[in-house]
């Protein structure tokens, strides 16, 4: 990140076409007009009959494949992942496909593939993994690199160039239905974990694309497709920082619109982002793809575009290189470059950045002679990581000392809930089991889908163990409840399993166009937790959500231990599980969020119940309070907090980074350099204590806060985070390495620097909570 960077002016010009290698640069001047546009398509080949991408059912192309590819072809679009087909049969049809364009095209330039890979390859019996919002609990890059490289490791096997993730889009509003997509409403959360993403994906050969770019997230009311009306300084601030991570350092190859506007201009129309900042400002050299139907939308649901010519003309004047996922506008373009509506620059420019991403990614030289004849897409070791970063990614919000579970103990437990036993309920929108199977009810999954209840029954055999579902996730049907409170009256604990089910456009209640007006609990879950309640067994509540809920009803108050950061409050809250608690007596005795956890969910949370592994997940995105105290962040200043010129109070009842364990951590001696120049980097470090009786793991936390800037700031900010774990009573110095570029923001002259002055730095359990503090001042460049 640059220590300062120039705000969008009105009249930007395209970037120059840039030289390609000589491969590259003999190829355009051999292609004719039908072969440069047939490159910048994909194509759909067994699109089939289900809703597997926005609008598709109502964009369906009409063209046959094979007229679509008589001159070549840019992309397949999803080969593996339309419908459950087995990999061995279609990775045979795929090598002969590529082996049939090299072999009847002119110039024999076989066809980049792209699938969805977001919680793992989407395609029948590949591993899921946890979905994206589990990363950002996770706190942990590392192990998410380790996962990108295992996604894209089985990606390669199959003949797949590129992915379509990571979503880097920064959480604004927890109404919005793609939430469990999202990694975390911190920036820095969301470019050093979607970056590791990234780097692991592509060290196996594949290519990533960030998402949406940008300002998806922040549309109006947390509605799918809505208006953005973002100011300048909350794009440059905080939607663009992890995009630009991912492409300066992560490096990535590959980056996708975004489908809202932004002050009424189409991201997908828009130069100004998809060139003059992606590729002018960060150097950017790889490819734009669109959306599914993007380009279509300027004519159809943005109406800055006459026909599909005019949005064709549009968007690959603004930037974007491939249309995806099937030829609809950009079949256009031969035709206008002919009648010199379209500078044929333009079209080579975009062609020639199609043609060296194949060129690199070894296309042009493949040899299809040999399908594999075996793959393991779900093998132990993509298990034995999924359970891993599903165990890092679960939150503990609330435990009187019920937890852990006793696992040699004998005690008859109810588990109760409609998520209790149901595999779905442990994926996000778009693993390949809730986005595509939801449509073959008679397809098995392909995979191992152990349920939480499964998980308990497994890692507590001692325990008598029974179920009762009590509702289901929507509706309003209540005749299951009886059953589900004699269970847990008979029980010695009750374990309620309650939260979402992910899908597509009202098919569940998170996932692509799920959004919603509140956020309850869906259905009557909440009733139902109550009703269990109510019988005196103690209860553990666990959330498999893919969006934040206002839970504070399950919840004790949270009393501060420690001085809070101004602005954010002293918002009530315990110490962690197993120290000193000073709460009133909560509806449930112990909480646990865990964010889609994936395939090994079901074990990885009754490892923690059992206390075989210790909770250290942290809230990625605050606990809201409820739906009308949002849009909120934490990265908020001090009049966005809560203050005496309002009765409304937007605290969240669990505030960003908030998360115990089953031992108690604390944070002495932070220090730090007196002073660094502003573009340098400083150092700061304390000492972390395990203070309890068990081993465990921290995920140790620096804030900071501008103590005066020349415009409001946040009156928190994450600037540096460790894991970091200690045995009973161990210590350890931790350092942290901080560039002041993470101070950096935009100016009263829409220039995007860092400031001198004064900055607090604190270290605390989450985000208002500073235990342990100290002073640095940045100077002016020299």
């Amino acid at each position: 990140m640059s220590v300062e960077s120039p705000q969008k002016e009105m009249d930007v010009s395209p970037t120059p076409r840039p030289r390609f290698s000589s491969r590259v640069e003999s190829l355009l001047e051999q292609m004719t007009l039908e072969e440069k546009q047939a490159q910048l398509v994909g194509f759909w080949v067994d699109q089939g009959e289900e809703l597997v991408a926005p609008m598709a059912g109502e964009k369906k192309t009409s063209t046959r494949y094979e007229e679509a590819a008589a001159h070549g072809i840019g992309h397949l679009t999803r080969v593996y992942g339309t419908r459950p087909v087995d990999p061995i049969a279609r990775a045979q049809w795929l090598w002969g496909e590529q082996a049939r364009l090299q072999r009847e095209t002119r110039l024999g330039i076989p066809a980049l593939v792209h699938e969805e890979c977001l919680t793992g390859l989407a395609a029948w019996q590949a591993a899921t993994f946890p979905t994206p919002l589990a990363w950002g609990a996770s706190f942990d890059p590392e192990l998410v690199e380790e996962m990108g490289r295992a996604i894209g490791s089985s990606m390669r096997q199959l003949g797949i160039h590129q992915g379509l993730a990571p979503v880097l889009d920064v959480i604004r509003d927890p109404r919005w239905g793609r939430v469990d997509e999202c990694i975390s409403e911190d920036p820095l959360v969301v470019g050093t974990v979607g970056t590791a993403y990234v780097r692991g994906m592509q060290s196996e050969g594949v290519h990533a694309t960030l998402k949406h770019f940008v300002g998806y997230s922040a549309s109006r009311a947390g509605r799918n497709h809505a208006p953005v009306s973002a100011g300048r300084r909350e794009i440059e601030d905080v939607l663009l920082p992890p995009f630009e991570m991912a492409v300066r350092e992560g490096g990535v190859r590959s980056v996708m619109n975004s489908y809202t506007d932004i002050d009424g201009v189409p991201v997908a129309a828009d130069p100004y982002y998809l060139d003059e900042v992606l590729r002018g400002r960060w150097g950017f050299d790889g490819v734009v793809v669109s959306d599914y139907f993007a380009v279509d939308f300027l004519r159809s649901m943005h109406h800055v575009a006459a026909d599909s010519a005019q949005a064709a003309s549009l968007a690959i004047t603004a930037g974007i290189d491939v249309e995806l996922p099937s030829p609809d506008a950009y079949t256009t373009l031969a035709a206008q470059v002919r009648a010199g509506a379209l500078d044929q620059g333009i079209v080579d420019r975009a062609v020639g950045r199609v043609l060296a991403q194949k060129e690199e990614l070894g296309l042009l030289d493949a040899d299809f002679g040999t399908a594999p004849d075996a793959i393991d897409l779900d093998s132990p070791a993509h298990r034995a990581l999924a359970r891993r970063l599903a165990e890092e990614s679960i939150v503990l919000l609330s435990n009187d000392g019920v937890l852990p579970l006793d696992p040699s103990g004998s005690p008859r437990i109810a588990v109760i809930g409609p998520n209790a036993d149901s595999a779905e309920a442990l994926m996000g929108c778009y693993s390949f089991v809730n986005h595509v199977l939801a449509h073959h009810p008679d397809v098995p999954a392909g995979i191992a889908l152990p349920s939480v209840l499964d998980g308990l029954r497994s890692a507590l055999p001692s325990a008598t163990i029974t179920s009762a579902a009590g509702c289901t996730v929507e509706g309003e049907d209540r005749s299951g409840f009886p059953a589900a409170v004699a269970e847990a009256a008979a029980a010695d604990i009750a374990i309620v399993v309650i939260g979402d089910r992910a899908g597509l456009f009202g098919r569940g209640t998170v996932g692509e166009g799920n959004d919603v007006d509140s956020l309850e609990l869906p259905g009557v879950q909440r009733e139902l937790v109550e009703a269990v309640v109510a019988t005196g067994t103690p209860v553990v509540v666990i959330a498999l959500t893919g969006r934040p809920y206002a839970l504070d009803w399950a919840l004790p108050h949270r009393e501060t231990t420690a001085g809070a950061s101004a602005g954010l409050g002293a918002v009530n809250s315990p110490g962690v599980a197993g120290g000193p608690v000073r709460t009133q007596r909560s509806a449930a005795a112990a909480v646990l969020q865990s964010f889609f956890p994936g395939e090994e969910g079901g074990p990885a949370i009754a490892a923690v119940l059992s206390g075989r592994v210790s909770p250290s997940g942290r809230l990625p995105v605050s606990l809201p309070r409820s739906a009308g105290a949002q849009p909120y962040s934490y990265l908020h200043p001090t009049l966005g907090g809560r203050t005496d010129v309002t009765s409304v109070d937007p605290t969240p009842v669990r505030p960003f980074g908030f998360g115990l364990g089953y031992t108690s951590f604390t944070h002495e001696g932070l220090t730090a350099d007196s002073s660094v120049t502003a573009g340098a980097q400083f150092r700061a470090s304390l000492t972390v204590r395990n203070a309890g009786s068990r081993e465990g793991t921290d995920v140790v936390q620096l804030y900071a806060h501008d103590e005066v800037g020349s415009v409001a700031r946040p009156v928190a900010q994450l600037v540096g985070f460790q894991r970091v774990s200690l045995a009973p009573g161990e210590e350890q110095r931790v350092e942290f390495t901080v560039p002041t570029e993470r101070l950096a923001f935009t100016g009263v002259d829409g220039v995007r620097r860092v400031e001198p002055g004064s900055i607090r730095l604190w270290v605390g359990e989450a985000c208002d909570h500073e235990e342990t503090v100290t002073i640095i001042e940045i100077l002016p460049p020299a």
